[in-house]
């Protein structure tokens, strides 16, 4: 589980950890959950999944 783990990084760095989780994640068939505001890691993952005010807003695959 990662919450922002980009949040206080640079461009540079934060390509390098998300590289690192992701691969990480492939590599271990394990799930990670990523907690992020930013529509480009976002858009990295195989799923997403949206919460408003606590409830499900979105999911998409």
């Amino acid at each position: 589980m990662a919450d922002e783990p980009t949040g206080n990084l640079d461009t540079k760095a934060g390509k390098e950890i998300m590289d690192l989780l992701l691969d990480l994640n492939r590599k271990k068939g394990t799930t990670l959950i990523i907690v992020t505001h930013d529509p480009g890691i976002a858009a990295q993952t195989q799923r997403v999944i949206r919460l408003r005010d606590g409830l499900l807003e979105s999911e998409d695959k």
